[in-house]
């Protein structure tokens, strides 16, 4: 373990030259204590790394000095397809990780490629985290990782809407999904291949037993399936409204995509006052009736009657708070 660090520390000073003993420890996600003595280990090594004191000062090697100590291990070879996304990769427990396989695989770069791999990095930056939610926590996330890329089985105890609510599982972890800031697993249970969310997992224990990774399972493809069929599992039902020329602006930003997708491509012509009616998607008239009024005055529910009846009663109830 220590011989990686060192390693990881070595191709650090010469990736980024000078940096400070901070910068280092959080990099490497160690103590600044642990890097004053990993400098001394690299020293004592005939590894020509040096300090210079004051302000601005920090270690960096000897003018000139480079290593061709650059093999990958397979773990950090896997996590390589996580540098676009390095806090997923820190979630994962791959952070460090990810860290030192792109040090390795920067020290192997010709100088020219180096600093254009530097300039794409200044360039274009991922974050694939939905707006305006909180973070969830994941304290099961690490441990549920190793189990898919070691195979292990594991029982878990969850939380679902539905009573019972809380449910045991002995489960056979196959992958992971990160989904716009939401992490999801794909897991085989008994005969069954489900899927859950991370964040409802209240407790888990990886077994010593590994199982048998079915050879044709493709990640990718039960994930476009299964997200389908959630999308299409969500929305039961069906309202007739009529929309304004503003509300249609909006709903890509207010509503589901489904419910985006049906508006834009369901449309009839326009009414004399510009007005369009569509039938929509909604998952229930409880949920419709809160969508619904985020367009405010630019949406008219046609049907069904019950959610008429409430749009009617919640602008009569604005009407009546601010008269």
């Amino acid at each position: 373990m220590r011989a990686s660090r060192l390693l990881s520390l070595l191709l650090l000073l010469q990736d980024r030259g000078r940096l400070t003993a901070q910068q280092i420890a959080d990099d490497l996600e160690v103590s600044v204590r642990t890097v004053y003595r990993d400098i001394e280990a690299l020293g004592a090594a005939g590894v020509p790394v040096y300090a210079e004191l004051g302000a601005g000062g920090g270690y960096q090697l000897l003018d000139g000095y480079r290593t061709r100590l650059t093999g990958l291990t397979p773990q950090e070879a896997g996590s390589i397809f996580l540098a676009g996304v390095p806090d997923a990769a820190a979630e994962l427990g791959l952070g460090a990780v990810l860290t030192t396989a792109e040090l390795k695989l920067r020290a192997a770069l010709p100088a020219r490629l180096n600093r254009h791999v530097g300039e794409i990095r200044d360039r274009f930056h991922l974050d694939p985290a939905g707006w305006f939610r909180e973070t969830e926590t994941h304290p099961f996330l690490a441990a549920l990782a190793s189990a898919v890329w070691d195979r292990r089985r594991c029982r878990m105890r969850y939380r679902r809407w539905r009573a019972p609510h809380e449910v045991d599982r002995e489960i056979e972890p196959l992958g992971i999904v990160l989904k716009a800031g939401v992490w999801y697993f794909v897991a085989r249970v008994e005969d069954d291949v489900r899927t859950y969310r991370v964040a409802t997992i209240l407790d888990l224990s990886v077994s010593d037993e590994t199982f048998e990774r079915p050879e044709d399972f493709d990640l990718a493809a039960v994930w476009a399936q299964w997200a389908a069929e959630f999308e299409r599992r969500l929305h039961r039902d069906v309202a007739t409204v009529r929309l304004s020329p503003a509300a249609l602006d909006r709903i890509p930003y207010l509503m589901t995509r489904a419910m985006a997708r049906e508006a834009q491509s369901n449309l009839g012509p326009p009414d004399p006052d510009g007005w369009t009616t569509v039938d929509l998607p909604i998952e229930s008239i409880r949920h419709a009736h809160p969508e619904f009024l985020k367009l405010g005055a630019d949406i008219e529910v046609l049907e069904p009657a019950e959610l008429r009846d409430m749009m009617r009663e919640s602008a009569l109830a604005l009407a009546h708070l601010y008269r």
